[in-house]
């Protein structure tokens, strides 16, 4: 049994494919009334599961007419979504959005279960035991030097 997070997730995926476009426009209000669930569980899916990581830009507004806007990032190829990636990492990373990171290679396609769990240790606070500016920088710099093996394979 899926929980409501997944189930949600699935729903906006279809969205897209159902539209064939690279954007999908949901209200909170009619999504969270749609699943029967609070609409902080949408903005935990979309906070979690459309993140920038995962090749998804997201823009919100509130209020009456509200929505929530999510894009998907022009990245067709490999190629690009690794470099996309490349350019997010920036010097330092948090294990969270590594996690993300790792997340959205496994959802592409890109990277199988298990190197994903494998990557996931790599970069755990538990392994790089150290202050946590120099862990998120070592993280950082194993991750880009992971990404270009990623996509020459």
């Amino acid at each position: 049994m899926h929980n409501m997070s997944d189930i949600i997730e699935q729903y906006i995926k279809k969205l897209f494919e159902e539209t064939n476009e690279d954007v999908v426009e949901i209200q909170r209000a009619n999504i969270a009334q749609r699943f029967d669930c609070v609409p902080s569980q949408l903005n935990y899916v979309i906070k979690t599961r459309f993140t920038n990581e995962h090749g998804y830009e997201i823009e919100s507004k509130r209020g009456g007419g509200g929505y929530i806007r999510i894009t998907k990032i022009e990245n067709k190829d490999a190629t690009g979504y690794i470099n996309h990636l490349m350019r997010l990492i920036g010097p330092s990373i948090s294990q969270q959005q590594a996690y993300y990171i790792i997340d959205g290679l496994l959802d592409k396609g890109l990277i199988s279960e298990r190197e994903a769990r494998m990557i996931h240790v790599i970069v755990d606070r538990e392994t790089l035991k150290m202050d946590v500016m120099a862990r998120d920088i070592i993280r950082a710099n194993i991750l880009k030097r992971l990404l270009p093996i990623i996509n020459y394979y």
